[in-house]
């Protein structure tokens, strides 16, 4: 199976196989969404089949729901849960303060819901999501579809006194047509290039009517596990001020996640 993964995929395979050690028997766990995460649910997944783990699960998106279905995982929804013990999601970029930008698959609104409805956030990556200040990757912004264009020149407006250095925005599209969130919102993708103040950009964007929530994730996450492809991960812990790093094997025989692409 590992032959047959690019190191890239390899680096995501073994950050969500590390992260999932932070699951014990009978919690209850947020359940991110996008490629990497889908990784984390299918490990999981196999530890409920193999081991009998018992958790139960809280997606962040219908796709990531349908995925721990499929792999055994009991699903319920965040208000039947209240409260959860653990949440493991991806990340789109991630700094020193392991302040993120998330919301590349277009779930912000649900992940961001449901992280902080959480005792923990762990996010999992490879180091490439890794930088130096926030805002390379363009900036999701969850709007309502009602004044819309109204709502983005509003944004290009207030981004001119805020700390970034580009102030475009687009409308995400799905071929043709706007991309449509669970909530049947749209999305902007703001193009900042570096966004210098994170939380106050989040705070003032937020103000802004028609926004419904943004992509920074700000004190959010509690640890990031980095994967890389030759099978080492890497855990930084924000709170304990700790760093480890460790090896995780492949295991060749097993073709549970031969399937997944990126």
């Amino acid at each position: 199976m590992t032959g047959e993964l690019s190191p890239i995929d390899k680096a995501k395979f073994v950050a969500a196989k590390r992260a999932c050690e932070y699951v014990e028997d009978g919690m209850r766990v947020g359940l991110g969404t996008g490629s990497t995460a889908a990784w984390m649910v299918r490990c999981l997944g196999e530890m409920v089949r193999q081991d009998g783990l018992k958790i139960t699960g809280v997606p962040t998106s219908s796709r990531t729901a349908d995925l721990a279905r499929s792999v055994g995982i009991k699903v319920i929804s965040l208000d039947e849960a209240k409260w959860l013990d653990v949440t493991i999601d991806g990340a789109d970029e991630y700094d020193a303060d392991l302040n993120l930008i998330k919301g590349g698959g277009g779930a912000l609104l649900q992940e961001k819901i449901v992280a902080t409805a959480s005792d923990q956030m762990i996010v999992i990556a490879d180091i490439t999501k890794q930088v130096e200040a926030l805002g390379a990757f363009p900036l999701p912004i969850e709007v309502i579809p009602f004044g819309w264009q109204t709502t983005k020149a509003l944004v290009e407006e207030t981004l001119i006194s805020m700390d970034v250095l580009g102030r475009t925005s687009t409308l995400r599209l799905n071929q043709d047509t706007p991309f449509i969130t669970d909530e049947g919102n749209y999305i902007l993708d703001l193009h900042l290039h570096r966004i210098g103040n994170p939380r106050q950009l989040s705070l003032v964007l937020n103000q802004i009517p028609g926004i419904v929530e943004n992509g920074l994730f700000i004190d959010i996450c509690d640890a990031v596990v980095i994967g890389y492809g030759d099978g080492r991960v890497e855990v930084r812990d924000i709170n304990a001020g700790t760093v480890e790093s460790e090896r995780i094997d492949f295991l060749d025989t097993d073709n549970l996640f031969s399937d997944m692409t990126d």
